[in-house]
């Protein structure tokens, strides 16, 4: 069947009446100013110039809907399948009451002066910075042993042991699944925590809260539990235990003839210090050597990089180099090749050198080691020996410190507490928590993350949006000529008629010899007169009589390439013609690959050649197509050596001026012109040519450099015929608004 939903509308619109008349569809008209072909854009001088590109765009989206599509299930697929492979995640929520701290206050010029310093937004942007600080977020991991459950930390994490890189990884971890917000207008925090386990959603939540909390406390002062009352009760006590205890000083002193034992003391304590740094690195040595006479002795092979001694680490090199080649001798001849035993001896003689010198080396590091030791002791008699003396002296000073001390303190404190009496004029208590638990974290039911309807749908949105731009980008990288606006446009020629694509329509009810022995549409104007294409091809017939009065007789029909339906065209618009203008004669050109002859499946034995070469007559070589009575053939004729040759001899000149006095109309069927110099040769010789195009395939700059061509050789082009268009592919509207659709049964079911 022939897929022409939709088209039936526009073969209408461009179709003239059937006894002749002028082009429905001004695409069609042909008309001149100043000269010159009617440029394509004319027909819609009356439409807006914004409805023509929204009908542009939306002509290249029709084009490219496989397109759209495809990117748009694509993408919105791989969204969907790493939306739905995503794990579930979980928001637990506690909202948390932050206000003012109470001060201690203490004057009435503390509290003026706290009033005008405090600023609430700085305070509660603290405390949300505390919620969010490292210390709490590793005191819950340590709590919770969050570092051992498989929902927070990966399984190959959890038997590793703590290090300081993997706790900053694990508090990492921790914050990111951490927001701490303000709620607006308020004083209220919320304290979220996102886990793929609602239930260790919630208990972190609930758990980090209650620790800030604690933490709040333990940074309030111990001494605001003191009142006013008790300075004062206490004050007195002060006063007799400061007196007490500065007697008691006195009379030790006086006992004891103790005068200055400062100095005396400290020269004591600065030996006992020195001797301590010596005994400190006398031990710090007596380690290294210690630990590198343990390392030589259990690990031999590699006491070389362990003591750093040339000699055995050459001893080593060498043996090395002579196990390669003793090596390298009994893979090529054999443990007993004389050369083989001689490495072995000198490998022998190498292992005895090396542990010598280990044995060596062992010895030297162990008396280094007993040196280290032996000094040791030394530094640490001699630290036990000043220690003695020192405790000698601080035996004295003990009971003289303490009381000293006592006295100090008792001083202080009265000083103290008399001063801060004198000030404080109103109470001081215990300040009130001013961080309160309004709502305790629930274990969520229903996830955060991922929003799979939400963005399944921006997958779907995103694909369009894409598929769109990627069909753009398709159309703008598409050099082919894809409508007849397009056409017209680079061309400055009318478009003739529009020849829709061709489906294999007849199947095998076709009759032999109306369709052509390819298979391809052959004479369907004739076994189809009633289908869209049969009808398609009435129009190119209207166009081409309507373009000049009186109607071009000899009517050259070529393409750029070869494949865009020239030849069809051909057998098709005599037959057309032949039907109403008749009689009318198809003249076969193309000499280096003829397809007239095998498509109406006619006798090739004479014809063009044969004439041109003087061999026969133009009455033998004629031949009637048995179905079109008003159609005669002239078929290329047996292959020629030397076509161009032909085709530009007078003779060729003089058989086209009979052609045209014995028939209404001759139609040649030529070579594309791009392929070879025929149908530039021919354009000089006929009336008209018909430019062939293939919808969406041919280039334009191909057309362009075909369309130089046959002008710069003298031809007249009457238009253009734009075939092969695909409706299923181009869409509705690509051709222009003045092609409109009648409904699709208007053809019938053709």
């Amino acid at each position: 069947m022939l897929d022409f939903r939709g088209f039936s509308k526009l073969m209408k619109e461009s179709n003239i009446l059937e006894q002749g008349g002028p082009v429905a569809c001004e695409h069609n008209q042909g008309l001149t100013r100043d000269g010159r072909p009617l440029g394509a854009m004319e027909p819609y001088m009356g439409v807006g110039q914004n409805a023509m590109s929204i009908m542009a765009l939306w002509d290249i989206l029709l084009k490219r809907r496989w397109t759209v599509v495809t990117v748009m299930v694509v993408l919105s697929t791989l969204v969907a399948i790493s939306t739905f492979r995503t794990k579930p995640v979980y928001k637990a929520v506690a909202r948390v009451q932050v206000e003012a701290e109470s001060p201690l206050i203490q004057s009435l010029n503390d509290l003026a002066q706290y009033q005008q310093n405090w600023d609430i937004d700085t305070f509660i942007q603290t405390q949300m910075e505390i919620l969010k600080s490292d210390v709490l977020a590793w005191r819950m991991i340590e709590e919770m042993r969050l570092a051992e459950n498989p929902n927070f930390a990966s399984a190959k994490d959890s038997n590793k042991k703590i290090s300081e890189q993997r706790k900053a990884e694990l508090i990492a971890r921790f914050k990111g699944g951490l927001s701490v917000q303000l709620m607006p207008k308020t004083h209220m925090l919320l304290v979220s925590y996102e886990s793929t386990d609602p239930e260790l959603a919630a208990r972190v939540s609930n758990a980090l809260v209650a620790d800030y909390i604690d933490y709040n406390f333990r940074q309030k002062y111990d001494a605001v539990r003191q009142a006013s009352g008790w300075m004062e009760q206490q004050l007195d006590e002060l006063k007799a235990k400061v007196e007490k205890s500065q007697q008691a000083l006195v009379d030790y002193e006086r006992q004891n003839a103790i005068t200055n034992t400062g100095d005396k003391q400290s020269v004591q304590e600065q030996m006992l210090s020195d001797l301590g740094k010596d005994l400190t690195t006398a031990q710090s040595e007596r380690i290294q050597k210690e630990s590198l006479y343990d390392q030589v002795v259990t690990n031999r092979v590699q006491m070389a990089t362990l003591v750093h001694d040339e000699l055995l680490e050459s001893l080593e090199v060498k043996q090395a180099e002579l196990r390669n080649q003793y090596t390298d001798i009994v893979n090529q001849y054999g443990p007993n090749y004389p050369k083989a035993l001689r490495l072995q001896q000198q490998l022998a003689d190498a292992r005895t050198q090396i542990e010598q010198e280990q044995s060596r080396v062992i010895d030297r590091i162990r008396r280094d080691y007993i040196t280290a030791q032996n000094r040791e002791q030394l530094a640490a008699s001699a630290v036990s020996r000043q220690k003695d003396e020192l405790g000698k002296l601080n035996q004295l000073l003990v009971e003289h410190n303490m009381l000293k001390r006592d006295f100090d303190t008792n001083q202080q404190l009265y000083q103290n507490l008399l001063a801060k009496l004198k000030e404080a004029t109103l109470s001081v208590g215990l300040r009130p928590n001013n961080i309160n638990l309004v709502d305790s974290a629930t274990t969520p039911t229903s996830p955060v993350r991922p929003r799979r309807l939400l963005n399944t749908t921006m997958g779907l949105l995103a694909g369009l949006f894409l598929g769109i731009i990627v069909a753009f980008a398709q159309e703008a990288l598409d050099q082919s000529v894809k409508s007849i606006v397009h056409l017209e446009l680079l061309l400055g020629a009318p478009s003739l008629a529009i020849i829709p694509y061709y489906r294999s329509a007849y199947g095998p009810t076709r009759k032999a010899g109306i369709l052509g022995n390819s298979g391809q549409v052959g004479l369907v104007s004739v076994e189809k007169p009633q289908s869209v294409l049969a009808e398609a091809y009435r129009s190119l017939r209207t166009a081409i009589l309507s373009v000049s009065n009186p109607s071009p007789k000899t009517i050259l029909v070529t393409s750029t390439k070869s494949g865009e339906g020239k030849t069809a065209t051909s057998l098709n618009l005599s037959a057309v013609l032949a039907q109403r203008k008749g009689p009318v004669v198809l003249v076969d050109c193309d000499l280096r690959k003829p397809s007239i002859a095998a498509e109406l499946r006619l006798n090739d034995d004479k014809g063009l050649t044969g004439i041109l070469a003087g061999g026969i007559s133009l009455d033998d070589a004629l031949q009637v197509h048995p179905d079109c009575q008003e159609l005669s053939v002239l078929t290329s004729g047996p292959k020629a050596e030397n076509p161009a040759e032909l085709l530009s001899s007078d003779r060729m000149v003089e058989l086209l001026s009979e052609l045209a006095r014995r028939f209404e109309h001759v139609i040649i069927d030529s070579p594309p012109v791009l392929a070879v110099t025929d149908a530039a040769i021919l354009a000089g010789m006929v009336d008209g040519v018909v430019l062939v195009v293939e919808g969406s395939k041919t280039h334009k700059g191909a057309l362009l450099h075909s369309n130089r061509t046959l002008v710069s050789s003298g031809a007249r082009i009457l238009g253009a015929v734009f075939n092969k268009y695909d409706y299923r592919r181009e869409g509705a509207y690509g051709y222009g608004t003045c092609f409109n659709y009648y409904p699709y049964a208007y053809y019938g079911k053709e």
